[in-house]
Parts: C-alpha cells; structure tokens; sequence
C-alpha cells in the first residue's frame, strides 16, 4: 500500500463524483474517524485542532472542508501555514466545488496562488474534474449502464442523452430505475420516453408551463412531487443548462436542443435577450442563497422561483 497523501484537493462541481472519488482514496486505509466542515462558515476551533494534529497515538481523522472555495483569503492563508508544519494523524481533503472554463477551475485568486496548492499538484493530491457536460455525458451514461448491465436501442439511448441533466446524480438515479424497468437488461424506446428521472411529477413539463409564462400549470405540476426537495434541486440545476443555452443562442451559437423544441428555444431567447436571461440567472441565484442561508423553507422556496420564473418569461416582469 502506498503511503497516503499527506492532504489532498478535490475540485469538482458535481457533488457525487466528488463523493464516488473520496470514498476510492479512503478505501485502502481502513477507517478514519470523519469531520465534516463547510466554507459557507468560518472553520470553528475543532476544526484548527484537528488540522494541526500531530503525534503517533490517537485515531487517525480525515478532515472533510466542502465547498471549500468559499472561505475567504485569511483562513486559507492560516490553512497554508499549519499545513507546511505536516502532520502525521489528520488527512485533510479540501473539496472546491466549482465550475470549470475551457478545462480549468475558475478557483478565486487567492487559493489558485497557494502555495499548499502547487505543493499538492508537485505531489500528486490533487484530482480535478470538470464533472459532467454534454459533451461527456453520452459516455458517462454508456459506462454506467455497462457496469450496471443495461442495454439500449439506439433511439432510447439518444432520448436519455438528450433530456438527463449532466449531473451524477440524476443519471445514477434514472439508470437505477432503468434497470428495475428492464428485467431482461434492455431499455427500449417506451421506457426511455417515460423517464422521469427524480420526482413523481414531469420535471419537464414544469419547465415547459415556466417558458410559456402558465404559473398555473406549473404549480399544479409541482405539486404531484414527493416533496419539493426532490423536485427543487434538480428543476434549478435543469434550469441553469437551459439558461445556458439560450445565452448561447442568444450569443450566435448553435447549442444542441432537442429537433422539436429548437425553434422555440431559439425564438425565447431573442424573447428574452440578455437582459432577461441575466434576470432568470439572478433569481436562481438568489433561490439558492434564500435556501443555504435558512431565510427561506424549500417548498416556500420552491413556489417563490415558479413564479418569478413564469412571470419572467410570461413578459410581465419589466425587461428592458
């Protein structure tokens, strides 16, 4: 066994291929005892402790710092400091949760300058991953599916790589349910088309009642979810690549849009233009902070973005 590193960096955006990466270092090591910390605070006085833990004896303990690119200069350089002493007991791994841009993290400036950074890249601790786009979520798909032993007619595979979200999660979940569906291991074509990936309702219907301004449809389709996290968090990060998109077409690109919806997409977005769209990434935005920081229950959260949303795009919010 190969000795472990002495911390390490995991930058990805997508949370479970992150957590797949963590759980693949840590197995050959045995069990650890866990600490598990979040850069939306500042790190309390256990967590310094157990960052300067030294000596022979004790439980070793793998420190766990997610969406740690949010803490700011100051704690990382005091984290850069005990981490140049080395320890012996603790295992730090930071888990900077951010996008990537033409292949690279956009880390703020003041920890892509670190030194304990460049050190971990010398060594060989840090694991990058720009998670799941679509250009590499056909191939994702397809090895997931191998592994779990599913099959696809080729319009079925198609209509997967289409209308699943790049997100681990949302495919892991839909292949999961794939394969209780397909006795024998093949998906046709009818149960790619009753996908439904997450929530008992059609998450892209209520993306669809949203586009077309209809509040009405989209809270009466809301409400046949389970409950609204479930719905919630995969209609916003579902919402984010279609925003996406239409800026691009809105740019002068050419995103892929499924054939029977292009026409639409592309009319909306000149619909829309950039100020609008800037509005639409605003409220999600502000849906996400309304919910980390307590000021907001999900389901009211929830009720808040549809209709700002379909007020949006219905034209009745001011868009100048």
């Amino acid at each position: 066994m190969s000795e472990r590193p002495g911390f390490s960096f995991l930058i990805c955006p997508d949370m479970m291929l992150l957590r797949g990466q963590m759980e693949k270092m840590l197995a050959p090591y045995g069990d650890f005892e866990r600490h598990v910390y979040w850069g939306d605070e500042e790190p309390p006085p256990k967590f310094w402790e157990s960052l300067a833990l030294e000596g022979l004896f004790g439980n070793p303990q793998v420190i766990v710092a997610r969406q740690a690119q949010n803490w700011p200069a100051p704690v990382w350089k005091k984290i850069s400091k005990v981490l140049g002493r080395g320890q012996s007991l603790a295992w730090p791994i930071f888990c900077l949760e951010t996008a990537f841009d033409k292949g690279k993290p956009k880390l703020p400036a003041h920890i892509a300058k670190l030194r304990c950074l460049s050190f971990a890249g010398e060594k060989g601790w840090v694991w990058r991953n720009e998670g799941l786009t679509e250009r590499n979520l056909p191939s994702h798909i397809q090895q997931r599916a191998k592994e779990l032993g599913l099959t696809f007619d080729r319009d079925a595979f198609a209509l997967l790589c289409t209308t699943l979200p790049p997100n681990a999660a949302a495919v892991e979940n839909e292949l999961a349910r794939l394969a209780l569906m397909a006795a024998d291991g093949k998906v046709n074509n009818e149960m790619a088309r009753l996908s439904g990936y997450g929530p008992d309702c059609n998450i892209f219907a209520v993306i669809r009642h949203i586009e077309a301004g209809d509040l009405a449809k989209a809270l009466g389709e809301a409400a046949r979810s389970r409950d609204a996290e479930s719905l919630l968090f995969p209609l916003m990060a579902m919402l984010a690549r279609d925003l996406r998109k239409l800026w691009q077409c809105r740019a002068g690109e050419d995103p892929h849009f499924h054939y029977s919806e292009a026409a639409a997409k592309k009319t909306l977005a000149k619909k829309l233009g950039f100020t609008g769209l800037s509005m639409a990434f605003g409220i999600l935005c502000d849906t996400e902070w309304q919910i980390k920081t307590g000021r907001l229950p999900v389901a009211q959260a929830l009720d808040c973005l549809l209709i700002e949303l379909a007020r949006l795009f219905g034209g009745q919010a001011r868009i100048c």
